[in-house]
């Protein structure tokens, strides 16, 4: 019998280490298969937030870029083909890279967003980031505690004009986020310390899971 996403294991463990969490199932299930098939098509994610949020960016997108649990050891033939152009220094090369899950922070910008945010407007630089960077196949990661964070509520509404699709990553209230994401995951918890505490264990499941159903 085929296992479906509702039956992984690492689920499982997420919600028997967190069990507040199972109020989350549906949109946490519905944000993984949005990413399966984002990547499944070719493309890559965007992420954004705030404060502690921006550095939840960064760390998502170290999750997917390099190894996680795994080493993501390249294919024999892309050693191969290193090796071929570059003999034992290709060899190197090849050795030390890891398969990746193509994903940018859009916090990391600093050039740009300074730029932006002094010629244009500081709520519109992480939309102009989804405008540049963004394609149809791409999804969009924004986290908000309160779900109303008006910088990353503009990179949504850029992102669902592009035919990208978003997920959301915010406390129990949700706000505008809630119902503008095509997956919002609300966390059970209203004070900011509290809801990102609960947004980690759930970005490093879905990495988790992503990394194994492409590398393990």
């Amino acid at each position: 019998m085929e296992t479906t996403v509702m039956d992984h294991p690492l689920l499982h463990r997420l919600f028997t280490r967190y069990q507040m969490l199972k109020s989350c199932e549906d949109s946490i299930i519905q944000a993984y298969e949005i990413l399966e098939s984002a990547y499944r098509a070719g493309g890559k994610v965007l992420v954004c937030g705030n404060g502690g949020s921006a550095s939840d960016s960064d760390h998502i997108v170290g999750e997917l870029m390099k190894g996680f649990y795994s080493k993501r050891s390249l294919s024999n033939q892309t050693k191969s083909d290193f090796h071929t152009m570059f003999g034992k220094e290709g060899q190197w090369l090849a050795d030390n890279l890891q398969g990746a899950l193509p994903a940018i922070s859009l916090v990391s910008q600093s050039g740009l967003m300074t730029a932006f945010c002094n010629d244009v407007d500081p709520c519109m630089m992480f939309a102009q980031q989804v405008y540049g960077y963004g394609r149809k196949e791409d999804v969009l990661i924004g986290l908000s505690t309160s779900g109303n964070s008006k910088n990353v509520i503009a990179a949504v509404k850029v992102a669902k004009v592009l035919g990208m699709k978003t997920i959301g990553f915010t406390g129990e209230d949700g706000g505008e986020m809630k119902d503008l994401c095509d997956a919002a995951i609300c966390v059970p918890e209203r004070r900011t310390a509290d809801i990102q505490e609960l947004h980690l264990p759930i970005y490093h499941t879905l990495c988790l899971m992503l990394e194994e159903k492409w590398f393990v």
